[in-house]
């Protein structure tokens, strides 16, 4: 079965979990709507999901030094009340998500944070790339969808697989934190330094 927008659109409205979660539930499952309300219940996302408009005013600040000492990773990372912020598992997560941010090189958190610059930038040299082919505008607008979404996985910190387990990804992690823990939680920001590279390089790096 075709899993149009709409009926991630259907499903998204009546779970309020995340468009590309429900797309895979209704890929896992044939297009399935009951089907896929019961994958997002045993994948913790539609609990996660009823928590995500909850103010997220405590957390943890955290540091991370990589082995040998050359990359270091600031990270916020929030919750709602102290007491989840001084768990242990809401400690690993954070912990987990700074390794992230060393290791995958992510620009942002999540793809609505991709300076505009930057979006239409990546769109134009996709667009090009695409014209090459001869094919139809709309078959070209599609190919640049795609390329987009690459992007996103590449360059989005809860967009890209997570380095422990690649058959999930950075936001499934912190989905499961929040239906574990109780409480919605939000990356806020990072930021990583990696020694000998200067601001103005990694500025251009993100361009």
């Amino acid at each position: 079965m075709e899993i149009n927008a709409k009926i991630v659109k259907e499903l998204r409205d009546k779970t309020g979990a995340g468009m590309m979660d429900c797309k895979k539930a209704l890929t896992e499952t044939n297009g399935d709507p009951e089907a896929a309300l019961d994958y997002l219940r045993q994948k913790g996302i539609l609990k996660a999901a009823k928590k995500t408009g909850r103010a997220t005013r405590e957390g943890q600040v955290a540091a991370y030094i990589h082995p040998g000492s050359k990359i270091g990773v600031l990270i916020e990372v929030n919750c709602e009340t102290d007491f989840a912020a001084r768990t242990p598992k809401f400690s690993e997560l954070v912990k987990n998500l700074a390794m992230q941010v060393a290791a995958a090189n992510p620009i942002c958190v999540q793809p609505e944070d991709v300076p505009e610059a930057v979006l239409e930038r990546e769109k134009n040299i996709y667009r090009a790339q695409a014209a090459e082919s001869g094919k139809p505008p709309q078959v070209i607008e599609k190919m640049v969808e795609g390329k987009l979404r690459k992007f996103f996985e590449e360059s989005c910190l809860l967009e890209q697989n997570y380095i422990r387990d690649p058959e999930k990804k950075v936001g499934d992690m912190v989905k499961e934190a929040i239906a574990e823990i109780g409480e919605n939680i939000h990356v806020a920001r990072f930021a990583r330094f990696q020694l000998g590279e200067t601001q103005t390089e990694k500025s251009e790096s993100e361009e």
